[in-house]
C-alpha cells in the first residue's frame, strides 16, 4: 500500500506524551492514530456517526485490529494515516489503514467491523445504502448534493441548521437567526446521500449587480468533508447565472482562510456583529 492508494489521509502529528523511553512513538498508540483516522474517514463521507447509525438501525463493532511495524515516528513529526474500505461483505466491512511519513510507509494493518443490532450486537447484514455510500467514496464521487430554493422550501432543513451552528455551538441570540431577507433570497441546501441536510447557506441579490452570501452553516459533525465548499461554489454560480457584477460576505474571522483560498479578498477592518468578529471579503464575478 502508498500513500496514493488512499483517498482518506488524516494528518496527525506525535505528541510527546506517545513517545515511550525508546524515544519513538509507542506501539500501542498507532492504532489510535488508526481510529482516529476512521473517525475522519466518515466525517469525510459527510455521514454525522451516530445520526447516520441510528437511521440505519445498528452499529459497527471492531471485530479484528491488526498492524505491522516496518518504520518508528519520532516526537514532533508530522504523519498521515491512510484509511481505504477494501471489502464489504455479508455483516462485515474490511478497512485497510496504514501511517506515512511524507511516501514512506511506517505502519500498515486491517480493521474489520461486523454491522450489528446495537440491543442485542448481533450482526445483521451491511445495510444497502451504506454499501453502496463507501463504494461510491472510494471511486471518488461526491458526497453531497446542493439543492437551491426558495424559503418556503429550504426553511426547515435552513433553520434547523442555523439553531445548531449559531445558537446551540455558538451561542448567537435565537432571535437573529433568521431576517427580512430570507423571505426573497435563493436558498442552498447541502443534503448527504441519506438526504440528510448537512449545511446551507443563502444569497442576496442587492442593487447595482452586487450579491450578499451569508448565513453559511455546516453541521459540525461533517466539517472539513467539502460541504462548505460545494455550498459556496454553487451560490457563486447561481450569482453568475444571475448576471451579477460582484459578491460580497462577511466572513466570521475564524473562516476567513476558506474564503481566501476560494478566491475572495478582505476588505476593511473586522468588526463585530452579532458578538462575532467578521471580516467583509469581496469576489468579482465579472
Amino acid at each position: 500500500m502508498k500513500r496514493a492508494d488512499f483517498r482518506y489521509l488524516e494528518p496527525l502529528r506525535v505528541r510527546w506524551a506517545e513517545v515511550d523511553m525508546q524515544k519513538i512513538v509507542f506501539n500501542g498508540h498507532y492504532l489510535m492514530y488508526v481510529d482516529t483516522a476512521v473517525a475522519g474517514y466518515w466525517r469525510a463521507l459527510a455521514l454525522p456517526y451516530h445520526e447516520t447509525m441510528e437511521q440505519l438501525a445498528g452499529d459497527l463493532y471492531v471485530r479484528k485490529a491488526t498492524l505491522e511495524y516496518e518504520g518508528s515516528a519520532r516526537y514532533d513529526e508530522r504523519l498521515e494515516v491512510g484509511i481505504r474500505c477494501q471489502r464489504i461483505g455479508n455483516s462485515s466491512m474490511g478497512f485497510a489503514a496504514a501511517v506515512f511519513r511524507g511516501e514512506q510507509r511506517l505502519v500498515h494493518g486491517e480493521l474489520v467491523y461486523v454491522f450489528a443490532d446495537p440491543h442485542t450486537q448481533t450482526s445483521r447484514p451491511v445495510p444497502g445504502p451504506l454499501r453502496e455510500w463507501l463504494q461510491a467514496f472510494e471511486a471518488g464521487e461526491p458526497m453531497v448534493a446542493v439543492a437551491q430554493g426558495d424559503w418556503p422550501a429550504m426553511q426547515a432543513e435552513a433553520m434547523a441548521l442555523r439553531h445548531a451552528v449559531f445558537a446551540q455551538e455558538q451561542g448567537i441570540p435565537a432571535e437573529l437567526m433568521s431576517d427580512d431577507a430570507d423571505a426573497g433570497a435563493l436558498h442552498a441546501v447541502a443534503r448527504n446521500r441519506f438526504g440528510l441536510a448537512v449545511g446551507s447557506g443563502r444569497l442576496v441579490s442587492q442593487p447595482g449587480g452586487i450579491g450578499k452570501i451569508g448565513r453559511m452553516a455546516v453541521a459540525a459533525g461533517v466539517r472539513g468533508a467539502g460541504v462548505g465548499g460545494a455550498l459556496l461554489q454553487a451560490l457563486v454560480q447561481a450569482g453568475r447565472e444571475r448576471g451579477l457584477q460582484e459578491l460580497v460576505l462577511h466572513a466570521q474571522t475564524t473562516a476567513e482562510g476558506f474564503y481566501r483560498r476560494a478566491g475572495w479578498q478582505p476588505e476593511g477592518d473586522v468588526f463585530e456583529e452579532a458578538g462575532v468578529p467578521h471580516q467583509t471579503m469581496r469576489l468579482p464575478l465579472a
